[in-house]
């Protein structure tokens, strides 16, 4: 709905997010708000909610004098908040009463973006309410502030300066903050980490350590696993999705050899592997093999408790019974993620648009193209 629709109509949004909370916050606009929740909000003063200042909360009932107890608050002149209990129940019955009388529903995302024209803002709103963690949360309140959006004014303006000094300080910039688009993307997104390695060698086992309870099945018959699970927790404060594939070995049972090929898959697309092999095991060329397979994995010797390790070959040794070695890897995880976290207050990209245009202005720049580099930021900033 365009901004002239939501200023020609009573709209209605239920702000607060579902699920059970002491208070819940829902904003009607439009031109008739005042009229339409003075038809059904009955003040405990006797008064009318049109007498009530702005910015006065009114005590009273909704629906008359058995509805429910809440507390309205003219916002602006046709901008109403309705404060009641926090129950969906609640919530709903208020939305529902105000449809009958014609309102339209809009979601909090439209609220926002009637608030501001500022779409990174809005970017930013929408990001924080599916953020899971307070570390990401505090990156986005940042972008949130206007933090990405300046830092990206600032370089239009080095590009729109005369000299090839002001051009050069604006490709380092925009080069800085591309570099942080990986944890940007990740900011509501989990870091991607698959267990893997040969059957039995306590994938399962592991994955429970890491996530800090159990969610895998462990058994200790070889093949056990033969479907991917996964498991979301936090990492030193960053998102991650564990996975926990099958054993990885030639078979001829169907099933297993479709689970042997999902996890080839699952490796191929994770941001990180883990190589999980035996410690107790003595080392073969399958296991030489298998690790130069994947040069890039982060290789882990399980089970460390059983045998001494063997500090001769690189690699964490971990023990998912005892817990040796879990934190040691948790860091190494986080550091492989995220090698440089963004320090607060840092201009961080986090939307494939913001890659896609820091990308294509650098790409601009490479070609010596600032005019061309300029407009690019120009348009983006204009959206």
């Amino acid at each position: 709905m365009n901004r002239e629709g939501l200023q020609n109509a009573v709209a209605v949004a239920a702000l607060t997010p579902p699920g059970r909370g002491a208070v819940a916050t829902v904003a009607v606009w439009g031109s008739g708000a005042t009229d339409t929740v003075a038809a059904l909000f009955s003040p405990a003063s006797g008064r009318t909610l049109a007498d009530a200042r702005i910015g006065q909360i009114v005590f009273g009932r909704w629906a008359g004098h058995s509805g429910e107890e809440l507390v309205v608050c003219r916002r602006a002149d046709e901008e109403i908040e309705i404060h009641c209990h926090g129950g969906q129940a609640a919530v709903a019955a208020i939305v529902a009463s105000m449809v009958e009388r014609g309102c339209r529903t809009l979601s909090w995302a439209d609220w926002v973006r009637r608030q501001t024209a500022d779409r990174f803002t809005v970017e930013a709103v929408e990001a924080l309410a599916k953020v899971t963690t307070l570390r990401c949360a505090a990156v986005l309140v940042d972008q949130h502030s206007g933090v990405l959006r300046n830092e990206l004014e600032d370089c239009l303006g080095l590009l729109e300066a005369a000299g090839d000094e002001s051009q050069v300080a604006a490709a380092r910039r925009l080069e800085a903050m591309a570099k942080r688009g990986n944890v940007g993307r990740h900011l509501i997104e989990p870091f991607r980490v698959v267990i893997a390695g040969k059957p039995n060698v306590g994938k399962s086992s592991l994955i429970n350590a890491l996530a800090g309870y159990q969610r895998s099945i462990v058994f200790d018959q070889p093949g056990t696993t033969r479907d991917v699970v996964s498991v979301r927790t936090a990492i030193d404060g960053w998102p991650v999705e564990l996975s926990d594939t099958a054993g990885l070995r030639a078979t001829t049972d169907c099933l297993e050899a479709a689970g042997v090929e999902l996890s080839l898959g699952r490796m191929q697309a994770a941001d990180q592997v883990l190589l999980v092999f035996d410690a107790s095991q003595r080392w073969t060329q399958a296991d030489d093999e298998l690790a130069a397979q994947w040069p890039a994995a982060l290789v882990v010797y399980n089970k460390a408790d059983l045998a001494a390790p063997d500090r001769s070959r690189p690699g964490l040794y971990t023990s998912a019974t005892t817990g040796t070695g879990v934190e040691a890897l948790l860091r190494k995880l986080a550091v492989l993620l995220v090698p440089v976290p963004p320090p607060p207050g840092a201009a961080v990209p986090f939307l494939p648009r913001h890659d896609e245009t820091l990308q294509a202005v650098l790409r601009a720049l490479a070609e010596n193209d600032g005019p061309g580099a300029a407009k690019l930021l120009r348009t983006a900033l204009k959206m």
